[in-house]
């Protein structure tokens, strides 16, 4: 009879286990994450540091009135010129009205 097959043979042990810092797919997992926030750091530094200026402070009192310049059926108050030049400037040249 051998002694490998036997019952009463001693299991085989296994290495003794190593921190969890020493295994690379551990740092795979946190790596994700941690770059994300990373990111976040760095998008608010981006906003704090060059916020967006304020055009002016009634900007929205200045577009209604071009949408009144727009809509007024003074012909020299009108800006439609130009707005049919800007809504024209990228139609083919075929599609262009004569």
């Amino acid at each position: 009879m051998s002694t490998s097959s036997s019952p009463s043979a001693a299991p085989q042990q296994s290495p003794p286990s190593q921190p969890w810092w020493k295994y690379g797919h551990v740092w795979l997992i946190i790596a994700g994450p941690a770059i994300v926030v990373v990111a976040g750091f760095f998008t608010l530094w981006l906003a704090v540091h060059d916020p967006d200026p304020v055009i002016a402070e009634d900007y929205y009192q200045r577009g209604l009135d071009i949408n009144k310049t727009l809509n007024s059926d003074n012909p020299q108050a009108s800006m439609q010129p130009a707005v049919k030049g800007r809504n024209h400037a990228a139609t083919p040249d075929r599609d262009q009205p004569r």
